[in-house]
């Protein structure tokens, strides 16, 4: 039986009625406990561009103002979105508005559209491929996603290029590319004519030439109103601030500057005028040096160039400045000098106090020199050359030397305007450690180079050149295989230089190989080995050299130098006339030679192609044995002074003595002795023109001394056009002895073209006053080579 049926029935109804309120509250309970129904009130998607219409996407939203919001439904939309690859995000939010009712919001953010296309119309005078380098400099590029500022930005680029061509009136218009789905971005270009400078003409200036004045400017006029100057408006703003740093870098502390442009009547040309306001000019009423506890203050006062009294120079107060920082260096200290002006001292007006305030550090070591950016260099090729090894003291003037030694190995790039050079810095140079580690920074530069060349001159007839050049070779690194070899690895990197160059002329040939380790060995000493075949046409005979050199030399410092080397040549003597005297005749054929040379260098001029000061001594000893025994002794001096020059050091007017003399011994042969004439030797006379002569044929003489004066007066203001007036005086003789001692006089014109090159043109005319029986004059004689 069961437990129920025992139960009264009474009792079973009553448990019947409780189970059934039961189910009924929890079936109350449980419909109080789901939430109401939310309706969607609004489907709100806010404004854009999203290449789509407005009725498709409300097409895919399922989602409807009115109905019961549903979730799933609104990760369906979302899903639907997506599939249109129209967006790249999609985000929903849900804002309450009160009542069971709710605003859907869908945040729609579209794919960036690719530019497919960039169009300049009207762009006549620049090519396209110049346009897309202004553009992509400016971050637009075809193909990639379009983004309307880099447009913007591109328009005002392309616009600024313009203007530097001179365009001033130009404009340029972004048609298409300004809104997100554009897939072109077009430039509507109105070039306007080029308009040029006629005239930079200066007003209030008597400080400096005017043309002075323009070659410090980057503005520049028009050749004859054609060809260069054009006109740039912020180029002429900068000038007006250029000017002014100029007076006051020479102690025009007041001097101001403003421009005035000048038109044309048709606006394709104006004048520029600048108005210069000088102002007085400050002289140095006092120098003082505060701060110094090593050296005393006379002791640093001795240093400084600039005295009381003269007027103050920017230059001279900052190489004096290097001087005392040179000073405290070369003790181990590194120091800081701040030139401190007051202008004016006591209300004194045109006077300057100059104070040399120095900041002392204590002596320092150095640590680790650790060398980056070599990537082909080997590092021994800038140890040797730096001078600086861990354990010595620092001495800061070694650091400067150490760069400029580094930026003479022409194996490194080392361009000022885009500030690299090789750099050797102090690393935490501020700490009070006083063990200092050095940093030195290289980038490896192109160092190969093929040079095509052009030479013509009165010595040697026109001449044509072909070099082939490698500035940093390695003659122990072979290519290990062909994509070393294409590379650019192989046979570099070890700082040596190898040469191959052919030279041929309408009267001289020379074919030449030539090897040179600058520091054979990690050493001091340099080894150079050549081999070189050679063939000139004289007067007299044709005569051609085949031979090699092996020179050893070694820098003793910065001015002396001294080397040894050794010749071997097969000297041929051809095309000689039967009736030659027989100093010629017996020459006839090959000749062997072999020549032990030493020599000594001592330089210590200011400049290589434009001397204008300093000292160039050479002397040399060379023994020659073969076929031929003799001595040869030679020496060579040239000075330089500087007699005038502006009030800025430009426009130097330069006095450059020359004086020669040699010894040959009397075995030596005619085509080892000594011979004068043309543009390096004596002008006013030809080339070899000067000699003892039998028979009308010129045979060299034993001995030669040679003396040379010449001025050289600058005639523009940029120093690229200068006049020389000269005397020449010297003789040739047949042995130790002065019997016909020969006078020239004569002016000429050096004209230095930048694109030819840094060597100038030379145009000389000489005339003898005083000459021999059987010497060849020649009035005219020229030198002009260039490289491109």
């Amino acid at each position: 039986m069961k437990a129920t049926d025992r139960l009264p029935r009474s009792l079973r109804r009553l448990t019947y009625v409780l189970a059934g309120w039961l189910v009924g509250a929890a079936v109350c309970l449980a419909q109080q406990a789901m939430p109401g129904k939310i309706t969607v009130a609004d489907v709100i998607v806010p404004p854009g561009d999203f290449g789509l219409p407005n009725g498709r996407i409300a097409s895919i939203v399922k989602t409807r103002a009115g109905s019961d919001f549903s979730q799933a439904a609104l990760d369906d939309d979302v899903r639907d979105l997506y599939a249109t690859r129209a967006f790249a995000n999609v985000a929903v939010t849900k804002k309450d508005m009160g009542d069971g009712k709710v605003n859907i919001y869908f945040w729609l953010t579209p794919l960036p559209s690719r530019v497919e296309e960039i169009v300049y119309n009207g762009a006549n005078h620049l090519k396209a491929d110049e346009l897309e380098t202004v553009c992509n400099t400016s971050g637009l590029r075809k193909g990639m996603a379009l983004n309307p500022i880099a447009a913007e930005s591109a328009r005002q680029a392309i616009l600024r290029k313009y203007q530097e061509m001179g365009r001033i009136f130009s404009s340029v218009e972004l048609a298409e590319g300004r809104r997100q789905g554009d897939t072109r971005v077009v430039f509507n270009v109105t070039e306007g004519p080029i308009v040029r400078l006629t005239a930079l003409d200066f007003t209030g200036n008597d400080f400096v030439p005017d043309g002075r004045l323009r070659t410090q400017v980057n503005s520049s006029r028009a050749i004859l109103g054609l060809v260069g100057g054009v006109y740039n408006p912020g180029m002429v703003d900068n000038d007006v601030s250029i000017l002014e740093k100029y007076y006051k870098s020479y102690g025009f502390q007041d001097a101001s500057v403003t421009r005035e442009l000048i038109w044309a009547p048709d606006q394709r040309t104006v004048a520029v005028r600048f108005h210069i306001h000088q102002g007085m000019r400050y002289r140095v009423a006092g120098i003082q040096v505060a701060g110094n506890k090593t050296f005393e203050s006379d002791r640093l006062l001795d240093l400084v160039h600039l005295k009381p009294g003269q007027y103050y120079d920017q230059n001279v107060v900052q190489a004096d400045s290097l001087g005392i920082k040179t000073l405290y260096g070369n003790s181990g200290r590194d120091v800081g000098v701040q030139e401190r002006l007051i202008w004016m001292p006591n209300g004194t007006p045109g006077e300057v106090t100059v104070n040399y305030e120095v900041i002392e550090r204590p002596p320092f070591t150095v640590g680790e020199v650790q060398i980056i950016g070599n990537t082909t260099t080997k590092d021994n090729v800038i140890r040797r050359v730096l001078g600086i090894y861990p354990g010595q003291v620092l001495t800061y003037p070694d650091l400067k030397r150490s760069e400029a030694a580094l930026n003479r190995l022409n194996i490194f790039e080392a361009d000022p305007s885009k500030g690299q050079r090789p750099t050797v810095t102090v690393l935490d140079e501020d700490s009070e450690n006083p063990v200092k580690n050095i940093l030195v920074q290289v980038d490896e530069a192109r160092t190969g180079s093929l040079l095509f060349g052009l030479g013509v001159n009165s010595d040697a007839g026109l001449t044509g050149s072909i070099v082939l050049n490698e500035r940093n070779f390695d003659i122990l690194r072979p290519p290990t295989s062909f994509d070393d070899l294409l590379s650019g690895k192989a046979f570099r990197g070890a700082g040596q230089e190898f040469r191959l160059e052919a030279v041929p002329g309408t009267q001289l040939q020379r074919y030449t190989a030539s090897w040179q380790e600058p520091s054979f060995l990690d050493s001091p000493y340099s080894l150079g080995v050549s081999g070189y075949y050679y063939t000139r046409s004289f007067n007299e005979d044709n005569e051609t050299r085949l031979g090699g050199r092996v020179t050893v030399g070694r820098r003793i410092n910065d001015s002396w130098r001294v080397s040894a080397a050794l010749r071997v040549e097969q000297v041929g003597i051809h095309n000689v006339l039967s009736y030659a005297p027989p100093d010629i005749l017996k020459t006839v054929g090959d000749n062997f030679l072999i020549g032990l040379r030493a020599g000594v260098t001592y330089d210590t001029r200011n400049s290589f192609l434009r001397p204008t000061e300093g000292t160039l001594v050479e002397t040399s000893v060379e023994q020659v044995t073969g076929d031929y025994t003799f001595p040869v002794v030679s020496i060579e001096g040239n000075q330089y002074f500087t007699l005038y020059e502006r009030a800025d050091g430009s426009g130097r007017h330069v006095l450059a003595a020359r004086s020669q003399a040699g010894y040959a011994g009397s075995h030596t042969p005619f085509f080892e002795r000594f011979y004068a004439g043309g543009f390096r030797s004596m002008r006013g006379f030809e080339f070899r023109g000067i000699a003892p002569e039998i028979n009308g044929f010129k045979v060299g003489g034993d001995f030669i001394f040679l003396n040379s004066l010449e001025y050289q007066i600058p005639i523009l203001a940029n120093d690229q056009l200068y006049a020389v007036t000269f005397v020449d005086t010297g003789t040739v003789e047949s042995k130790l002895e002065i019997n016909s001692y020969r006078v020239a006089a004569g002016f000429g014109l050096r004209i230095v073209v930048p694109m030819l090159g840094p060597v100038p043109i030379a145009l000389d005319f000489g005339f003898p006053i005083v000459k021999a029986n059987g010497d060849r004059e020649q009035i005219f004689s020229f030198w002009l080579g260039f490289f491109h």
